[in-house]
């Protein structure tokens, strides 16, 4: 759990969107002007992924405040998910008004697990992102590689991407900007090592100076 100077200090709650609510799962950084890392999770998932669990306690670990988003959608209790648009603009809500409740935090670092992903990458310009993690992105539908989504990660922001040697969504290539690290014997879900793929954002986080 993340910890300011006064103790734990987490915080679950919902943000009101013009989609639904949506719900929150915060951890404040523990220092003013510390990083906030967004997390949104997969299509029929939610916030409970080991990979999103364990990214969350890695980099709250390290001092940094972790966000985990459920789409209203989801906490409808629906698990086919919204069309893009609705998704993007819950999205940049949540992102603002956590920016609201959090104005002494330095940096916003946003990104999720497959369609959290897409989402993170589509709106990190809107919402004054500083960097994107990707986990799980699926580069295309199963078996349709002309289908490709590589589009959705040239944000022009530095992006991480972690995916599985084995997803059947495909493995997106690196480039300017996007550093992708492939995991051996990992499919879409990530189940295999959650604390080596936390380990992988950590490290990527320190490198660039976002963790306190």
């Amino acid at each position: 759990m993340c910890r300011a100077q006064n103790g734990p200090v987490r915080h679950d709650d919902e943000i009101d969107t013009p989609r639904g609510p949506a719900r929150i799962r915060l951890d404040p950084p523990s220092v003013a002007g510390g990083t906030v890392l967004v997390l949104g999770h997969g299509a029929g998932g939610d916030v409970d992924a080991p990979d999103l669990v364990a990214v969350r306690d890695a980099v709250c670990g390290a001092g940094a405040g972790v966000a985990l988003v459920t789409q209203p959608y989801r906490v409808a209790g629906r698990r086919a998910p919204a069309p893009a648009g609705h998704l993007d603009e819950a999205w940049a809500v949540v992102l603002a008004e956590l920016r609201r409740r959090l104005p002494e935090a330095g940096r916003w670092v946003v990104g999720g697990r497959s369609s959290g992903a897409r989402v993170a990458c589509r709106t990190a310009d809107v919402v004054g992102a500083a960097g994107v993690v990707a986990l799980a992105f699926p580069l295309h539908p199963p078996g349709r590689p002309e289908r490709s989504r590589a589009g959705e990660l040239g944000t022009g922001l530095p992006t991480l991407v972690v995916n599985g040697d084995r997803d059947p969504f495909g493995v997106p290539d690196a480039g300017p900007g996007i550093e992708v690290v492939v995991r051996p014997g990992e499919r879409h879900d990530l189940r295999r090592d959650p604390a080596g793929t936390a380990e992988v954002v950590r490290g990527w986080l320190a490198a660039r100076g976002w963790l306190p």
